[in-house]
């Protein structure tokens, strides 16, 4: 047994999650940037607030990166141990 990839008429499951996970990593790498200048000239200026939430906003879009990078990772194994059983 396994998975029906042809379930979507006219394209299969595999492309619209790649198109899914190009979109989340440009997004993540575009929120990455915005918050590390904002972090530079944040902390150079003196304002800690507006640091401290471009700091974590950084973290988080490094998080849902490293997340859609994994979880493709993740759903492969999945995959592969699926048709093993």
């Amino acid at each position: 047994m396994s998975p029906d990839f042809s379930a979507i008429n006219g394209t299969t499951i595999q492309q619209v999650i790649g198109a899914l996970l190009t979109i989340v990593l440009v997004c993540a790498v575009a929120t990455a940037v915005i918050c590390a200048i904002s972090w530079a000239v944040s902390h150079a200026t003196g304002n800690w607030q507006l640091a401290g939430k471009s700091r974590t906003g950084l973290l988080v879009a490094l998080g849902v990166a490293a997340g859609a990078g994994g979880g493709v990772a993740w759903m492969n194994w999945l995959l592969t141990t699926g048709s093993h059983l």
